[in-house]
């Protein structure tokens, strides 16, 4: 014999509530924030990604469809169809039927205009009754494609990125290689002063660079340098505070027990820094050397103020300020070539990603 439970009462389910209606609560709530979170995020990406998308739409414009304040925001242009070895205009022409299409427009009259279907022409022209001014013309997508190849001819855009790539891997060599061995000393080395030492480099960070412009400028003046890129790379073979900083916390997060077991085979501190350290820092020296090409890519002042006397070894970010100074009535073209200067870094970050991000989080490893 099956007894029933007994019904719960108001009472009761205000005493004790249902465990499952709890957990169904609680994941409903899981859901609402996972959602509203990742509607926030993406929204924050599409506005940060606005200006890019703005400018790649308008690179594909032509120069009167930028100037025109009523254009929309695709680029487009009026429609024509070709019909004995002539192109005609395509409107789109009400008919007696109520129906409307799209027909090219052969012989303009006053009152009766000859036209002719662009998806029947074996039909033959055909003449419609009414004013053809007061149709629209019929738009299509149109993107101008010429624009980026007219950009890359007119900036001489091989030239421009062979300077850059070499001031870029240059200097990346340079503070890599400079920055880890800097990195390396202040995170294993005892030495007088070292907490006070890395002070003073990690201060160098706050010191703008607009103080040291002037001082600067100066002594590579007197040095014969300005003009050539010797300003721009030698002071990265001096280590940088920002790297240095990255990677000594990396290397404080790598085991002594690997280092004291290179010391037991014979190795020496050198020989333990290659061996050992670098291959055991990949990520982190992919991140410093993703950041300083970045840099080096993107640097505009610099190259601006020590290489003003030779325009033909300028890097692309100086190249691209010359091209827009010529070309600021058509910014279509401006707008194509800063697509193609950024077409290389973003290649570089989206082939290297997991790397980099492995780099930026400087996580422990398991002893």
């Amino acid at each position: 014999m099956t007894v029933a439970a007994p019904e719960r009462t108001e009472e009761d389910r205000t005493a004790a509530p249902d465990p499952r209606e709890a957990a169904l609560r609680r994941r409903r709530k899981r859901i609402l924030w996972a959602g509203c979170t990742t509607l926030g995020a993406f929204l924050l990406v599409m506005l940060f990604l606005m200006p890019l998308g703005y400018g790649a739409v308008t690179s594909l414009k032509d120069k009167d469809q930028v100037s025109d304040p009523d254009a929309g925001v695709l680029p487009v242009a009026e429609a024509a169809f070709e019909y004995e070895g002539e192109e005609y205009d395509v409107y789109s022409v009400p008919m007696p039927d109520g129906t409307v299409r799209e027909l090219a427009l052969l012989e303009p009259g006053r009152e009766s205009s000859l036209v002719i279907d662009p998806a029947d022409p074996e039909a033959g022209p055909i003449t419609w009754e009414g004013r053809w001014r007061t149709l629209d013309p019929v738009v299509e997508f149109s993107p101008q494609w010429g624009n980026f190849a007219e950009a890359w001819d007119t900036i001489d855009f091989l030239r421009l990125t062979g300077w850059t790539l070499f001031y870029a891997l240059t200097t990346v060599v340079a503070t890599v290689v400079s920055s880890a061995v800097v990195a390396y000393g202040f995170a294993r080395f005892r030495f007088p002063f070292r907490g006070v030492l890395f002070g003073v480099l990690m201060a160098t960070i706050l010191l703008p660079p607009a103080v040291t412009l002037v001082p600067k400028y100066a002594v590579f003046l007197q040095m014969g340098w300005v003009g050539t890129y010797l300003p721009l790379i030698v002071p990265h073979f001096f280590a940088n505070a920002f790297n240095v900083f990255l990677l000594r916390q990396y290397f404080l997060t790598i085991p002594r027990e690997l280092e004291e077991a290179a010391r037991i085979d014979g190795a020496g501190p050198i020989r333990t820094f290659l061996k050992v350290i670098v291959p055991q820092a990949v990520p982190a020296l992919t991140a410093v050397s993703l950041f300083h090409f970045f840099y080096a890519w993107n640097d505009f002042f610099e190259p601006l103020l020590y290489l003003a006397g030779n325009r033909d070894i300028v890097p692309i970010g100086v190249g691209l300020s010359y091209f827009s100074g010529v070309y600021n009535t058509e910014p279509h073209l401006i707008l194509a070539a800063a697509l193609l200067a950024l077409a290389l870094p973003v290649a570089i970050f989206l082939a290297a990603q997991r790397v980099f991000v492995r780099g930026i989080v400087v996580t422990g490893v398991d002893k």
